[in-house]
C-alpha cells in the first residue's frame, strides 16, 4: 500500500460515504488503484456482513461502478472495488495509453492476488465476489486456479466466449499470426475505435440513457479514464482465458456457489458459453435477463434489479445479515396464539349463521322440555320462516301424509298452519309476540305439541305413529 489515489466525481456521480482509494503493487511492481469503502450506520453493535470484491470488465472503472457500491453499503457490506492493469487509472503497459492491451493472464491474476493481499485484514468475512464481463472471467480463472477465499460469486455476462467478427478458428490464426510478426501490441482490424464518443443511440451496452450519459459524463472529467479498441495482444489473452475455462475439469474444483447472470441481447460474449460453464460448475447457475444489452448492472432498473435479486439470493444464502438475532421478535408471534379467543368468536356467531334444520330442532325438542324459554322457540321458528323453502317442504310431507291417515290430520294440520301465521306475526312485531306469551299459558303447551308433531313428521316416518297416541288431545281441544 502506498500515497492515497484519487476518486473522480461528477455533478452525476459521487462517491459513496466512507470511501477511500489507494495505489498498490501489482505484478512487477506495478501501481494498481483500489477503493475501499465502509458501510456507515450500522445497527448498534452490529458489523458488516462481509465483504464483496467487485472487479469491473474491459474499458470500466471504479467510478462507474458508484451506484452499485452504494447499494451493496445499504446492504451491510464492506466494498473493495479496483481499476484492472492497462485501464483506469491503473499503470498502462503501452506507450499509448489508449490501446487496450495484454500480456497472457498471468499477471492479471498475480495483480488480482496482490489486492486481496493487501487488504485482506480489512475485509471481514464472508467475501463475495462480484465482477463483470472482462472481470468475471479473470474471477472465476483466479478461482479455478486455487482461490478459495470466496464463499460466494455472482457474475454479470461475463466473459467466457468472445464473440468475434470471424469464426473462431480463423480469428485464433489471425492472432497467432500477427503475434509471430511482432504486431500483439497494435490494434486490432476495428482501428482505435471512439474512446471519446457518448453517443448514445447505436451504442450495444444500455438501454439505459442517464446511466449512458453519466459513465461518458467521467471520461470527459477525466481523459486518464478513457480507454480504445483492443491489441492482438488482448485478443490473444481473451482466446486463451476463455479456452481454459470452457474445459469442464477446470471448474470442478470451484466448490463455492457461482451464479452467473447473462444478458439476454448481448453482442460482445457468447452467451452459449456462459450457459455451459454454470453446468460445469459444482454449483453452478445460471440467470438470463431478458432483453438486457451487455452492461447488465448499467441497464433499466427492471433489468439490473433482476441482478439484484440474484445478488440478494446469494448473499442470503453465504452472508447472512447479522440482523438475523432480532428474529426472536417474531418468536413472541405466540400472540397470535393468543388469537385463539378469535375461535370462540366464530364459534358463537356460527349457530347464527348455519341454520342447521336437524340441529335446530333437536335442540328446540330438547329446550322446551326441560324449560320453556318461549324467546328460543321464537329465535328457532323465524330461522324458519327465513328459510320458504323449507317451509315448503314440511307442506309436501304432509301432503305425503294425508295419503296414509287423510282424515284424521287434516284437522291438526289446520291448526299448525293457523297458528304458524301467529308466530310470524309475533316476530313481525316484537310487542305482538310478548301478548300472546301471556294471553294463552295453556296455548303454549298445545304450540309445543304440535310443534312436536311436525318435527316427528319431518325427521322420522314412525313419528307418524306418535300423532295416533295424541288423538285424545285433539278431542280435548
Amino acid at each position: 500500500m502506498a500515497d492515497e489515489a484519487p476518486l473522480i466525481e461528477t455533478a452525476d456521480a459521487k462517491a459513496p460515504r466512507g470511501g477511500e482509494a489507494a495505489w498498490y503493487a501489482g505484478a512487477g511492481g506495478a501501481k494498481l488503484r483500489a477503493a475501499l469503502f465502509t458501510p456507515s450506520g450500522l445497527a448498534e453493535g452490529g458489523r458488516p456482513r462481509g465483504s464483496i470484491v467487485l472487479s469491473g470488465g474491459r474499458t470500466e472503472v471504479i467510478e462507474k461502478y458508484y451506484e452499485f457500491i452504494g447499494e451493496c453499503l445499504d446492504r451491510g457490506f464492506v466494498v473493495l472495488a479496483h481499476d484492472w492493469r492497462g485501464q483506469g487509472l491503473s499503470q498502462r503497459d503501452l506507450s499509448d495509453p489508449l490501446k487496450g492491451h495484454a500480456k497472457g493472464y498471468k499477471a492479471y491474476l498475480d495483480d488480482f492476488r496482490g489486492l486481496l493481499g493487501a487488504y485482506s485484514t480489512r475485509l471481514p468475512r464472508p467475501w463475495v465476489a462480484v465482477a463483470h464481463s472482462m472481470g468475471g472471467c479473470l474471477t472465476l480463472l483466479a478461482m479455478a486456479q486455487g482461490e478459495d477465499r470466496f464463499a460466494g460469486a455472482i457474475l454479470s455476462a461475463p466473459m467466457l466466449g468472445i464473440r468475434t467478427p470471424f469464426p473462431l478458428a480463423l480469428s485464433r490464426a489471425l492472432t497467432s499470426l500477427n503475434l509471430m510478426t511482432g504486431r500483439g501490441g497494435v490494434y486490432t482490424l476495428g482501428g482505435a475505435g471512439k474512446p471519446f464518443d457518448a453517443a448514445f443511440e447505436g451504442n450495444v451496452l444500455t438501454h439505459d440513457p442517464a446511466r449512458h450519459a453519466r459513465a461518458w459524463g467521467l471520461i470527459t472529467a477525466e481523459p486518464k479514464l478513457a480507454l480504445g479498441a483492443p491489441t492482438w495482444g488482448w485478443v490473444d489473452f481473451g482466446l486463451r482465458a476463455t479456452a481454459y475455462l470452457a474445459r469442464p475439469d477446470a471448474l470442478r474444483n470451484v466448490t463455492a456457489p457461482v451464479v452467473i447472470v447473462s444478458a439476454g441481447e448481448d453482442q460482445l460474449v457468447d452467451t452459449a458459453a456462459q450457459a455451459a460453464a454454470a453446468r460445469h460448475l459444482p454449483q453452478g447457475k445460471f440467470i438470463n435477463v431478458p432483453g438486457a444489452y451487455h452492461e447488465i448492472l448499467m441497464e433499466t432498473d427492471p433489468m439490473r434489479n433482476i441482478f439484484l435479486r440474484a445478488l440478494d439470493a446469494l448473499t442470503g444464502r453465504v452472508a447472512p445479515t447479522p440482523a438475523a438475532p432480532p428474529k426472536p421478535a417474531p418468536a413472541a408471534t405466540p400472540a397470535p396464539a393468543a388469537a385463539a379467543p378469535a375461535a370462540p368468536k366464530s364459534t358463537v356467531s356460527a349457530p347464527a349463521a348455519t341454520p342447521k334444520p336437524a340441529a335446530t330442532k333437536t335442540a328446540a325438542k330438547r329446550k322446551p322440555a326441560m324449560k320453556k324459554p318461549a324467546p328460543k322457540k321464537a329465535a328457532a321458528k323465524p330461522a324458519a320462516a327465513k328459510k320458504p323453502a323449507a317451509a315448503k317442504k314440511p307442506a309436501a310431507k304432509k301432503a305425503a301424509a294425508k295419503k296414509k291417515p287423510a282424515a284424521k290430520k287434516a284437522p291438526v294440520k289446520k291448526a299448525a298452519a293457523a297458528k304458524a301465521p301467529a308466530v310470524k306475526k309475533a316476530v313481525a312485531k316484537k310487542p305482538a309476540a310478548k301478548k300472546p306469551a301471556a294471553k294463552k299459558a295453556p296455548a303454549k303447551k298445545v304450540a309445543a305439541k304440535p310443534a312436536a308433531a311436525k318435527k316427528p313428521a319431518v325427521a322420522k316416518k314412525p313419528a307418524a305413529k306418535k300423532p295416533a297416541a295424541k288423538k285424545p288431545a285433539a278431542k280435548k281441544k
